[in-house]
């Protein structure tokens, strides 16, 4: 005996009151809720990242002496070696960050010979001619603002120097750089190596 259809308005009202609704909400924006995440704002896109000056100004300062080191061998009568090379900077810089570089290339090319000095003392497996031009200013740069930059914390200087060792020289550039800046720092404190003017507390 076949039975009688089922009527589905008489149905337990408890049956239909527990049935889950349907979601009424519209459905989520192209992106969202699929697996995507919410869309990038294409204005985040525009801010320019936060540069500190400061290590801007050392790269400069890095890039300069690199390109007067080249320069070297073949010096031009109608240039001032002392002077920092912006010829290949293809953006315009803040005054600060161009004073400080400036007062870095300086500096470093006022004490170059006591610079080098102590390069060859704490790597005597490499004389300073032979280490790579990058290799060789970074340290440069680094001692100068350890021995006569008592503003500069030794652990700053330090730090600054690898980061540009990692992003200017070559595999292993950093790894060496930190080595011979911390036996350095170690002779600063110790009082083997005296700095030119003393680093102040904490530095």
């Amino acid at each position: 005996m076949w039975g009688r259809t089922p009527n589905p308005e008489n149905r337990d009202q408890a049956e239909i009151k527990n049935e889950p609704k349907p979601n009424k909400k519209s459905p989520p924006p192209k992106g969202e809720g699929q697996g995507g995440g919410i869309p990038p704002n294409p204005e985040r896109n525009l801010m320019p990242k936060p540069v500190d000056p400061r290590r801007q100004a050392r790269t400069v300062a890095l890039q300069s002496l690199f390109a007067a080191d080249l320069r070297a061998p073949r010096p031009s009568p109608n240039r001032d070696h002392t002077e920092p090379d912006y010829d290949w900077l293809d953006e315009i810089l803040d005054a600060p960050v161009i004073t400080q570089a400036e007062s870095l290339h300086r500096g470093v090319l006022a004490h170059r010979p006591d610079l080098d000095t102590i390069i060859a003392r704490y790597a005597p497996a490499w004389p300073v001619p032979q280490l790579p031009a990058v290799d060789r200013n970074i340290l440069r740069i680094a001692i100068y603002e350890l021995m006569h930059h008592p503003a500069t914390p030794r652990k700053t200087a330090i730090d600054e120097a690898v980061e540009m060792a990692k992003a200017f020289g070559g595999d292993s550039s950093h790894r060496f750089i930190n080595g011979v800046l911390g036996s350095i720092m170690t002779g600063l404190e110790t009082g083997k190596l005296p700095a030119a003017e003393p680093a102040p507390k904490g530095g």
